[in-house]
């Protein structure tokens, strides 16, 4: 599906409430970040209970029934879960999982609130939800007269809506101020290949892991469970955040001058953390043009060249990757780069080389 417009989880709550009352809608998006989660919170909203049918699980009896004789005649009875006397909001999960023999048989629920002879009871909803083809995700393509029936939407993940959620539902705190420093961590596109990956459903899993287990997790205990759920490179930063915080390193102590880079080796994961989130957060707060700065800008600017030079002088590596582009973020401002280049040549050199 290509939709150029997205929304929040924020978003999709408000167009939840305005729209799928009296339209169906169909929520597009990658796994695990929060689409089920937002339609049952939708649901207890209007206090209407949520029915869910997994599509990948549906064979087209599921939906309208088996035919029964009454009175010399055929007649269909739909199942008991969707057969009910009270409205309800009916969730299909995974609507593009299933057969085309399925999602036939979803038309006239979806288009008219019916299935035979039975119609949904008055106040009910449907809305339906599934990954993308490029999620390497199981998806089938879903008929033309399908889409037409529903209004589509395309979720994405906002680290502030995530945020918010989390601080009311015991997300465990060292999970909450990761994702504070790194919001570039809560959610990865999936990879192609078998092996974990970072988004809003798996930190949830970490999280009541580390719940579990209380404040007597070992490192070793840590590092199974992070690299069980995470991305691996997130999972790395994660274990070395975690040290950090057993050790006592601060990166706004660091910032402020009252600490100075861990130098030693066995701190080396601890350096590359710190760096990574220097970085992140000279990115956020420096602006695009040196002209509008203000006085805290100033500092924060004169406060990060000296601590990329003491950071060379550690690890030359680690300090190049801080001023170097990565992946698809748009880097430092062009005219700090500038600034770098004529303080700091040798470290820009060395990169470049």
């Amino acid at each position: 599906m290509n939709i150029s417009a997205t929304v929040t989880q924020k978003q999709l709550s408000e167009l939840l409430l305005n729209i799928a009352v009296v339209r169906p809608v169909f929520i597009w998006g990658p796994p695990g970040i929060g689409k089920s989660t937002l339609v049952q919170q939708f649901a207890e909203s209007l206090g209407l209970p949520c029915v869910s049918l997994l599509g990948s699980q549906l064979a087209p009896e599921d939906i309208i029934g088996v035919p029964q004789i009454l009175d010399g005649v055929s007649q269909f009875c739909p199942p008991k879960m969707i057969a009910r006397k009270e409205p309800y909001c009916l969730f299909l999960d995974e609507l593009n999982a299933c057969s085309q023999e399925v999602q036939k048989a979803f038309y006239s629920l979806i288009q008219e609130h019916r299935i035979g002879e039975y119609e949904l009871p008055k106040g009910s909803i449907v809305v339906g939800a599934g990954n993308r083809a490029q999620d390497s995700a199981i998806v089938k393509p879903m008929s033309s007269a399908l889409i037409n029936r529903m209004m589509h939407v395309q979720l994405k993940v906002s680290h502030k809506d995530w945020l918010e959620w989390a601080s009311v539902n015991e997300i465990h705190p060292y999970i909450i101020e990761y994702i504070n420093l790194r919001p570039d961590h809560l959610w990865t596109q999936p990879p192609k290949h078998e092996e974990p990956f970072s988004t809003p459903r798996s930190w949830h899993m970490l999280s009541d892991a580390l719940h579990e287990y209380g404040e007597g997790i070992t490192d070793e205990a840590l590092e199974i469970m992070a690299y069980g759920c995470l991305s691996p490179h997130h999972a790395g930063q994660f274990k070395a955040f975690i040290k950090q915080i057993k050790n006592r390193y601060q990166l706004s102590a660091i910032m402020d001058g009252d600490e100075r880079w861990p130098h030693k080796p066995e701190d080396r994961d601890i350096l590359y953390f710190l760096s990574q989130s220097f970085r992140a957060q000279l990115i956020k707060q420096l602006p695009d043009e040196k002209e509008v700065m203000n006085e805290k800008q100033k500092k924060l600017a004169h406060r990060a060249k000296a601590l990329i030079k003491e950071l060379a002088s550690i690890s030359l590596e680690i300090a190049q990757m801080v001023v170097s582009r990565q992946g698809e973020d748009e880097g430092l401002p062009g005219w700090f780069m500038v600034d770098i280049v004529r303080d700091l040549p040798r470290l820009v050199e060395r990169k470049e080389a």
